[in-house]
Protein backbone atom coordinates (compact mmCIF):
# COMPACT_ATOMS: atom_id res chain seq x y z
CA UNK A 1 0.00 0.00 0.00
CA UNK A 2 1.56 3.13 -1.13
CA UNK A 3 1.96 6.48 0.93
CA UNK A 4 -0.64 8.67 -1.03
CA UNK A 5 -3.62 5.74 -0.30
CA UNK A 6 -3.08 6.09 3.49
CA UNK A 7 -3.31 10.16 2.92
CA UNK A 8 -6.03 9.50 1.03
CA UNK A 9 -7.69 7.43 4.18
CA UNK A 10 -6.78 10.16 6.45
CA UNK A 11 -7.86 13.07 4.92
CA UNK A 12 -11.69 12.50 5.69
CA UNK A 13 -10.85 11.42 9.19
CA UNK A 14 -8.48 15.06 8.81
CA UNK A 15 -11.83 17.34 8.74
CA UNK A 16 -13.76 15.64 11.61
CA UNK A 17 -10.53 16.75 14.05
CA UNK A 18 -10.37 20.05 13.31
CA UNK A 19 -14.32 20.47 13.03
CA UNK A 20 -14.15 19.34 16.84
CA UNK A 21 -11.43 21.35 17.54
CA UNK A 22 -13.58 24.00 17.05
CA UNK A 23 -14.55 23.51 20.52
CA UNK A 24 -11.44 25.43 21.08
CA UNK A 25 -11.73 28.67 19.83
CA UNK A 26 -16.03 28.98 20.04
CA UNK A 27 -17.45 30.10 23.01
CA UNK A 28 -21.17 29.46 22.67
CA UNK A 29 -22.98 26.41 20.94
CA UNK A 30 -23.73 26.95 17.08
CA UNK A 31 -27.21 28.76 16.30
CA UNK A 32 -29.73 26.37 15.02
CA UNK A 33 -30.13 28.16 11.91
CA UNK A 34 -25.82 27.88 11.20
CA UNK A 35 -26.56 24.03 11.75
CA UNK A 36 -29.02 23.55 9.40
CA UNK A 37 -27.12 25.63 6.90
CA UNK A 38 -23.82 23.11 8.17
CA UNK A 39 -26.59 20.21 8.01
CA UNK A 40 -27.87 20.40 4.35
CA UNK A 41 -24.86 21.41 3.41
CA UNK A 42 -23.34 18.09 4.21
CA UNK A 43 -26.33 16.34 2.59
CA UNK A 44 -25.49 17.77 -0.54
CA UNK A 45 -21.91 16.64 -0.44
CA UNK A 46 -22.96 12.88 0.31
CA UNK A 47 -25.81 12.64 -1.99
CA UNK A 48 -23.54 13.79 -5.01
CA UNK A 49 -20.51 11.46 -3.53
CA UNK A 50 -23.37 8.37 -3.36
CA UNK A 51 -24.20 9.31 -6.88
CA UNK A 52 -21.19 10.47 -9.19
CA UNK A 53 -18.36 8.70 -6.49
CA UNK A 54 -19.97 5.36 -6.53
CA UNK A 55 -23.04 4.68 -8.27
CA UNK A 56 -21.93 6.22 -11.34
CA UNK A 57 -18.78 3.76 -11.45
CA UNK A 58 -20.56 1.01 -9.77
CA UNK A 59 -23.02 0.89 -13.05
CA UNK A 60 -20.13 1.55 -15.36
CA UNK A 61 -18.24 -1.54 -14.19
CA UNK A 62 -21.60 -3.26 -14.97
CA UNK A 63 -21.66 -2.63 -18.53
CA UNK A 64 -20.85 -5.69 -19.86
CA UNK A 65 -24.31 -7.46 -18.61
CA UNK A 66 -26.47 -5.61 -21.06
CA UNK A 67 -30.06 -5.01 -20.00
CA UNK A 68 -29.14 -6.15 -16.78
CA UNK A 69 -25.98 -3.62 -16.30
CA UNK A 70 -28.43 -2.25 -13.47
CA UNK A 71 -28.70 -5.02 -11.01
CA UNK A 72 -25.16 -4.94 -9.29
CA UNK A 73 -25.70 -1.26 -8.52
CA UNK A 74 -29.92 -1.97 -7.54
CA UNK A 75 -28.78 -5.32 -5.44
CA UNK A 76 -25.53 -3.25 -3.77
CA UNK A 77 -27.83 -0.19 -2.55
CA UNK A 78 -30.48 -2.12 -1.27
CA UNK A 79 -28.07 -3.78 0.76
CA UNK A 80 -26.86 -0.86 2.02
CA UNK A 81 -30.13 0.61 2.71
CA UNK A 82 -31.01 -2.13 4.81
CA UNK A 83 -27.50 -2.39 6.74
CA UNK A 84 -27.77 0.69 8.16
CA UNK A 85 -31.91 0.46 8.86
CA UNK A 86 -30.26 -2.56 11.17
CA UNK A 87 -27.68 -0.46 12.65
CA UNK A 88 -30.18 1.72 13.93
CA UNK A 89 -31.88 -0.40 15.37
CA UNK A 90 -29.65 -2.27 17.45
CA UNK A 91 -27.45 0.41 18.54
CA UNK A 92 -28.74 2.96 20.72
CA UNK A 93 -28.63 6.50 19.80
CA UNK A 94 -29.62 9.71 19.91
CA UNK A 95 -29.91 12.14 17.23
CA UNK A 96 -29.00 16.00 17.77
CA UNK A 97 -32.25 17.90 19.42
CA UNK A 98 -33.98 15.29 19.55
CA UNK A 99 -35.37 14.59 23.10
CA UNK A 100 -36.28 10.41 22.45
CA UNK A 101 -33.38 7.97 21.77
CA UNK A 102 -33.83 5.49 18.93
CA UNK A 103 -32.36 1.89 18.97
CA UNK A 104 -32.97 -0.56 22.12
CA UNK A 105 -33.34 0.94 25.28
CA UNK A 106 -30.23 1.93 26.99
CA UNK A 107 -28.74 2.98 30.43
CA UNK A 108 -26.43 4.78 28.44
CA UNK A 109 -25.64 8.98 29.06
CA UNK A 110 -27.19 11.38 26.60
CA UNK A 111 -23.28 12.59 25.08
CA UNK A 112 -22.63 9.26 24.98
CA UNK A 113 -26.04 8.41 22.60
CA UNK A 114 -25.01 11.94 20.55
CA UNK A 115 -21.70 10.10 19.90
CA UNK A 116 -23.17 7.23 18.85
CA UNK A 117 -25.50 8.63 16.72
CA UNK A 118 -22.48 10.91 14.80
CA UNK A 119 -20.68 7.74 14.60
CA UNK A 120 -23.40 5.41 13.11
CA UNK A 121 -23.20 8.59 10.61
CA UNK A 122 -19.85 8.01 10.26
CA UNK A 123 -19.47 4.42 9.17
CA UNK A 124 -20.72 4.61 5.52
CA UNK A 125 -18.61 7.66 4.73
CA UNK A 126 -15.52 5.34 5.64
CA UNK A 127 -16.91 2.71 3.82
CA UNK A 128 -17.32 4.53 1.21
CA UNK A 129 -13.57 5.93 1.03
CA UNK A 130 -12.63 2.72 1.72
CA UNK A 131 -14.03 0.94 -1.17
CA UNK A 132 -12.92 3.61 -3.51
CA UNK A 133 -9.64 3.30 -2.43
CA UNK A 134 -8.97 -0.60 -2.66
CA UNK A 135 -10.78 -0.34 -6.24
CA UNK A 136 -7.70 1.94 -6.87
CA UNK A 137 -5.04 -0.12 -5.47
CA UNK A 138 -6.58 -3.26 -7.21
CA UNK A 139 -6.06 -1.25 -10.57
CA UNK A 140 -9.97 -0.75 -11.17
CA UNK A 141 -10.28 0.83 -14.42
CA UNK A 142 -13.18 2.55 -13.40
CA UNK A 143 -11.81 4.51 -10.40
CA UNK A 144 -9.29 7.23 -11.12
CA UNK A 145 -6.88 8.89 -8.26
CA UNK A 146 -8.70 11.78 -9.26
CA UNK A 147 -11.71 10.66 -8.25
CA UNK A 148 -10.95 8.84 -5.42
CA UNK A 149 -9.59 12.02 -3.94
CA UNK A 150 -12.19 14.05 -5.16
CA UNK A 151 -14.16 11.82 -2.66
CA UNK A 152 -12.00 12.04 0.39
CA UNK A 153 -12.02 15.63 0.12
CA UNK A 154 -15.91 15.80 -0.44
CA UNK A 155 -16.14 13.68 2.92
CA UNK A 156 -13.65 15.70 4.74
CA UNK A 157 -15.64 19.15 3.59
CA UNK A 158 -18.88 17.60 5.22
CA UNK A 159 -16.80 16.62 8.15
CA UNK A 160 -15.61 19.76 8.85
CA UNK A 161 -18.56 21.41 10.16
CA UNK A 162 -20.20 18.20 11.22
CA UNK A 163 -17.20 18.04 13.92
CA UNK A 164 -18.27 21.06 15.02
CA UNK A 165 -21.72 20.22 15.36
CA UNK A 166 -21.28 17.32 17.81
CA UNK A 167 -18.09 18.82 19.78
CA UNK A 168 -19.85 22.35 20.56
CA UNK A 169 -23.07 20.64 21.85
CA UNK A 170 -21.08 18.25 24.16
CA UNK A 171 -19.70 20.85 25.89
CA UNK A 172 -22.74 22.81 26.14
CA UNK A 173 -24.01 19.75 27.99
CA UNK A 174 -21.22 20.09 30.45
CA UNK A 175 -18.23 18.39 29.19
CA UNK A 176 -14.91 20.08 28.99
CA UNK A 177 -13.34 21.23 25.95
CA UNK A 178 -10.91 19.02 25.67
CA UNK A 179 -13.44 16.01 26.39
CA UNK A 180 -15.99 17.37 23.89
CA UNK A 181 -13.20 17.77 20.97
CA UNK A 182 -11.75 13.93 21.76
CA UNK A 183 -15.14 12.34 21.85
CA UNK A 184 -15.80 14.30 17.89
CA UNK A 185 -12.01 13.00 17.06
CA UNK A 186 -13.10 9.60 18.04
CA UNK A 187 -16.75 9.50 16.46
CA UNK A 188 -14.49 9.69 13.05
CA UNK A 189 -11.98 7.33 13.77
CA UNK A 190 -14.17 4.64 12.69
CA UNK A 191 -13.85 5.93 8.45
CA UNK A 192 -10.09 5.86 8.57
CA UNK A 193 -10.26 2.37 10.48
CA UNK A 194 -12.90 0.62 8.28
CA UNK A 195 -11.20 2.41 5.34
CA UNK A 196 -7.91 0.67 5.53
CA UNK A 197 -9.34 -2.89 6.68
CA UNK A 198 -11.31 -1.95 3.18
CA UNK A 199 -7.72 -1.57 1.26
CA UNK A 200 -6.17 -4.41 2.75
CA UNK A 201 -9.14 -7.00 1.70
CA UNK A 202 -8.81 -5.34 -1.71
CA UNK A 203 -7.69 -8.46 -3.49
CA UNK A 204 -10.77 -10.22 -2.36
CA UNK A 205 -13.38 -7.79 -3.01
CA UNK A 206 -12.52 -6.31 -6.81
CA UNK A 207 -15.23 -8.86 -8.10
CA UNK A 208 -17.64 -7.95 -6.13
CA UNK A 209 -16.81 -3.97 -6.97
CA UNK A 210 -20.15 -2.78 -8.30
CA UNK A 211 -21.90 -4.54 -5.54
CA UNK A 212 -19.27 -2.47 -2.97
CA UNK A 213 -19.87 0.70 -4.64
CA UNK A 214 -23.13 0.80 -4.58
CA UNK A 215 -23.62 -0.85 -0.80
CA UNK A 216 -21.90 2.81 0.41
CA UNK A 217 -23.98 4.41 -1.90
CA UNK A 218 -26.81 2.85 -0.35
CA UNK A 219 -25.66 3.34 3.51
CA UNK A 220 -24.43 7.00 2.79
CA UNK A 221 -28.29 7.53 1.29
CA UNK A 222 -30.15 5.92 4.08
CA UNK A 223 -27.91 8.71 6.70
CA UNK A 224 -29.22 11.59 4.43
CA UNK A 225 -32.86 11.26 4.44
CA UNK A 226 -33.19 9.68 8.13
CA UNK A 227 -31.25 11.96 9.60
CA UNK A 228 -29.88 15.25 8.04
CA UNK A 229 -32.98 16.05 5.69
CA UNK A 230 -35.04 16.21 8.76
CA UNK A 231 -32.33 17.99 10.91
CA UNK A 232 -31.91 20.70 7.83
CA UNK A 233 -35.73 21.55 7.81
CA UNK A 234 -36.74 21.47 11.55
CA UNK A 235 -38.27 24.76 12.56
CA UNK A 236 -38.52 27.80 10.38
CA UNK A 237 -36.67 29.58 8.16
CA UNK A 238 -35.48 26.11 6.81
CA UNK A 239 -35.08 27.22 3.94
CA UNK A 240 -31.30 27.98 4.32
CA UNK A 241 -30.84 24.02 4.85
CA UNK A 242 -31.94 23.56 0.80
CA UNK A 243 -29.50 26.42 0.00
CA UNK A 244 -26.72 24.56 1.28
CA UNK A 245 -27.99 21.34 0.07
CA UNK A 246 -27.98 22.55 -3.37
CA UNK A 247 -24.21 24.51 -2.85
CA UNK A 248 -22.71 20.93 -1.08
CA UNK A 249 -24.32 19.27 -3.98
CA UNK A 250 -22.63 21.04 -6.27
CA UNK A 251 -19.35 21.21 -4.71
CA UNK A 252 -19.14 17.54 -4.55
CA UNK A 253 -20.15 17.44 -8.47
CA UNK A 254 -17.58 19.93 -9.43
CA UNK A 255 -14.78 18.09 -7.31
CA UNK A 256 -15.55 15.26 -8.83
CA UNK A 257 -15.45 15.79 -12.69
CA UNK A 258 -12.99 18.36 -12.30
CA UNK A 259 -10.37 15.90 -10.71
CA UNK A 260 -11.96 12.88 -11.77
Amino acid sequence: MNLNIIIGILIPFAGTALGSAAVFFMKKELDAMVQRALTGFASGVMVAASIWSLIVPALEQSEGKGSLSFLPAAIGFWIGILFLLFLDSVIPHLHMNAEKAEGPKSKLQKTTMMVLAVTLHNIPEGMAVGVVFAGLHSGSSTVTAGGALALAIGIAIQNFPEGAIISMPLHAHGKSRFRAFLDGFLSGAVEPIGALLTVLASSLIVPAMPYLLSFAAGAMMYVVVEELIPEMSEGEHSNIGVIMFAAGFTLMMALDVTLG
